[in-house]
């Protein structure tokens, strides 16, 4: 039910429903902008372009129950098509750090403003990506900042519970820690391996998480400030007592999501661009970029949850320096950012995409592993041969999507009961183009006379391979593949409560959660 103090919203767009949306006209103002018009301006670019648009909440209002709330822009508003890859904005998880709140808005006003004015480059964005701007995770944070007169570097920065929502996620990296040093090969997906949580989350956080494992996301930023840097995983050191460099299997491909947006904003990559504590260089001099356990190291983290729970390979984007800007500000930094946050979604039709089916009977096959080696040329003798030790998975409807950087690279396909596949192809990553497509179509093991193996055995890789052209190694090697393994009990447990919302609790330990909205 939508809260009485919205309702009067609701009103206002059913009195205005017989106007045509062509005709309204856009009055964004750069304000900081109350929860009340947070919601005031979804729906009104909602009705200014209804078919590109859906505003929508999820599973969870606030403490103070604010409902969280997201615009969605897509040809197929509502639904998953197959192929599109999906991105995401958060914004204002920390309730003081609001300059990206702002950005956000404007940019979901932006989007229908220039679609309807016949954008070429923003309508082919929106119709080959499903794109999700949450402006505001933490409302009730926003507004003990703003009551607060917003220059209080602490005050609003957690939750109404008093909790930093950005501490309060499953801390995936210790366990993949542990499994690293037990030589173990899990390195995805991990909330498969959970019973239960230490800790119940805030419903802020379990919102979040359920939109994670529920949408097949492929890249996202969660939008902070306090600095000016494109931070990229991992966020926890391995170190548990220091804060070291930890780079994740998909370094290359982070570096380049983080340098997308900092190379794109006139200030971020600055090497001249000074520090925010005066007391060290900027992270100009780094391409405006930094792994985010080398600068300090955070356990509980959205960014490092999101790419050990699902698919999606998040960054953390540091918008400045002041967290909470005046509003004479706010334009300027909108044309700073506009670029960059545009340039960013476009990352997400990196690398390949494609479709994962039985070769016989057509059925599109979910949650195939799709593992990844570069073997890119280094001269005329020699070749990379890196195993990404992080796969991803194909989404409820068979499809797939692998984000790299240029190279070439072999991929392979398997699935349970499937004679796995593997094809050499290679990444050149067009500016502002859909990914290359690369197809599987798999052939039973059963009905070959060919052995089977099941979850807890080795998911054997070299059974078939093909376009690997000549003169190259075709030993593709073996990655074990099992589900075993638990998450560490603790005397206070918390069940994670899907039950209610997409039944079977064993849902949670599949890398999608069926939806009835996908096409």
């Amino acid at each position: 039910m939508v809260p009485s103090k919205y309702s009067a919203l609701v009103t206002l767009f059913l009195c205005i429903s017989l106007i045509s949306p062509a005709l309204v006209q856009s009055a964004f103002q750069f304000k900081h902008h109350s929860n009340e018009e947070l919601a005031t301006i979804l729906e009104e670019v909602h009705f200014r372009c209804p078919n590109i648009t859906k505003v929508y909440a999820l599973s969870e209002n606030s403490v103070a129950g604010n409902p969280l709330l997201l615009i969605e822009f897509s040809g197929e508003p509502g639904y998953h098509e197959l192929l599109e890859p999906e991105f995401k904005y958060i914004a204002n998880m920390h309730g003081n750090e609001v300059l990206g709140r702002e950005l956000l808005l404007k940019m979901a006003d932006y989007l229908c403003e220039q679609y309807i004015a016949g954008n070429e480059s923003i309508r082919s964005l929106i119709h080959s990506t499903r794109i999700h701007l949450m402006p505001s995770m933490n409302p009730d944070g926003w507004e003990m900042a703003t009551a607060a007169g917003g220059d209080n570097y602490l005050v609003g920065r957690t939750n109404n519970n008093s909790v930093d929502l950005n501490r309060d996620f499953p801390d995936l990296d210790r366990l993949l820690y542990a499994e690293e040093d037990e030589r173990s090969t899990r390195n995805n997906h991990l909330m498969d391996q959970i019973r239960h949580l230490d800790h119940p989350p805030q419903p802020e956080t379990l919102a979040v998480m359920r939109m994670i494992l529920e949408q097949p996301f492929v890249a996202s930023a969660n939008l902070h400030g306090g600095d000016l840097v494109a931070n990229y995983p991992f966020d926890e050191s391995r170190d548990k007592d220091g804060s070291d460099e930890s780079p994740s299997p998909d370094d290359d491909t982070f570096r380049h999501l983080a340098l997308s947006y900092a190379s794109m904003h006139p200030r971020m990559s600055d090497p001249n661009q000074p520090s925010c504590d005066d007391t060290s260089s900027g992270f100009g001099k780094q391409g405006g970029i930094t792994n985010g356990a080398a600068w300090y190291s955070v356990e509980g983290g959205m960014q490092d949850f999101n790419y050990l729970s699902s698919n999606d390979f998040e960054i953390t984007l540091e918008l400045g320096c002041e967290k909470y800007p005046k509003a004479e500000r706010l334009e300027q930094e909108w044309e700073d950012n506009k670029d960059a946050l545009i340039n960013l979604i476009w990352q997400s039709h990196i690398g390949v995409k494609g479709e994962v089916k039985d070769a016989i009977t057509g059925r599109p096959l979910s949650n195939a592993v799709i593992s990844a080696r570069n073997v890119t040329r280094l001269n005329e003798t020699h070749a990379r041969k890196d195993l990404v030790k992080h796969d991803v998975t194909s989404a409820q409807g068979g499809d797939y999507w692998r984000l790299l950087t240029p190279g070439e690279y072999e991929i392979t396909a398997s699935v349970r009961n499937y004679l796995p596949l593997t094809k050499r192809v290679l990444v050149t990553n067009p500016r502002h183009q859909q990914a290359f497509i690369l197809n599987f179509d798999l052939h039973s093991a059963t009905n070959q006379g060919q052995r089977t193996w099941e979850w807890d055995d080795d998911v054997p890789l070299d059974y078939v391979v093909e376009d690997l052209g000549e003169g190259f190694d075709r030993n593709v090697g073996e990655i074990p593949f099992n589900r075993e393994g638990n998450w560490p009990q603790d005397t206070e447990e918390f069940d994670l409560g899907f039950k209610e919302n997409v039944g079977d609790y064993n849902h949670l330990k599949y890398k999608w959660f069926p939806s009835p909205n996908r096409r």
